[in-house]
């Protein structure tokens, strides 16, 4: 199914590192500054990781909102949709970087946390893991502030050691056994379907990409999941659809061609059958549960 392009429906905030820059941190100390459109909703284009020691207020990471906690780990991967509810006084520690740094230092691209598998955001951490991030992360900070030749090195090595440590406490949290095969291929699916689902609509396609049959990969998704293989691909449209009509004003037509259909109606009635009710009806009454 072709896909017609419009303008971005969530603007997309660019990574904001000085010249070839491609990590940032800052420590806040109850500060409550903030820029304005953290306050609407966007994507990153970039990783972010937020180290809160004491924080008060919400954000919403995709259609979940996020109760703050003390000693609690924050991150998000880009393409997210992220808004912050309003400024509040904040104790902690954000860190930023880049897909472009996280390829300069291999050993990153393997860890969990930025895997993240789960599709998880939020880490809990009791007192004592909670000073061994802080320890990591004033041994990062001591580095940013040191430039020179062997600082991105160290910078990676320390956020390595660093996202290591939190990658053992992410899959503690989000506990499961060493796949099976056939778990291999539904996570191989499912990271297919997430690249790929705004132009690729059909489960043959994605069992072409992973070089086996559709009856093959049907079949497995369907035993694993109790869900066809194309019922995860529908699920995922929908979960687009739902962050656009909630976080944006984009009409209609233009969120079915952002999601590949190009007809209009096609995906009112997708929708409709999918979610239950019309676009239009969702947009109306999930506004009035939030606003």
């Amino acid at each position: 199914m072709q896909t017609l392009t419009s303008r971005p429906p969530v603007p997309v905030h660019p990574f904001k590192g000085n010249g070839p820059e491609t990590f940032t941190m800052a420590r806040s100390e109850g500060g409550t500054v903030i820029e304005a459109d953290m306050l609407l909703p966007h994507r990153k284009a970039y990783y972010l990781l937020v180290f809160v020691r004491q924080n008060h207020g919400r954000h919403w990471a995709d259609l979940t909102p996020y109760e703050h906690r003390p000693n609690t780990v924050y991150f998000s991967e880009p393409g997210q949709i992220l808004v912050k509810e309003e400024p509040t006084p904040f104790w902690g520690t954000h860190l930023e970087f880049t897909p472009e740094f996280v390829a300069q230092h291999a050993e990153l691209r393997t860890l969990p946390i930025v895997q993240n598998p789960h599709h998880g955001h939020e880490l809990r951490l009791t007192a004592a893991e909670a000073d061994t991030v802080e320890a990591l992360l004033a041994q990062l900070e001591a580095e940013y502030q040191r430039p020179g030749e062997w600082q991105q090195r160290m910078l990676g090595a320390y956020l390595t050691v660093l996202l290591t440590f939190l990658s053992r406490l992410y899959t503690a949290q989000y506990a499961e056994a060493e796949p099976t095969p056939d778990q291999r291929l539904l996570r191989a699916y499912q990271a297919k379907v997430e690249e790929c689902f705004r132009e690729v609509h059909e489960v043959s396609a994605y069992a072409t990409q992973l070089h086996i049959s559709a009856g093959h990969l049907s079949e497995v998704i369907k035993a694993q999941t109790g869900r066809p293989a194309i019922k995860h691909l529908h699920e995922r449209l929908v979960l687009e659809a739902r962050r656009l009509l909630l976080h944006t004003q984009q009409p209609l037509k233009e969120i079915a061609y952002d999601l590949g259909f190009q007809d209009a109606s096609y995906f009112t009635r997708f929708f409709k059958r999918e979610a239950g009710t019309t676009p239009a009806e969702y947009r109306t009454n999930i506004r009035k549960m939030y606003q």
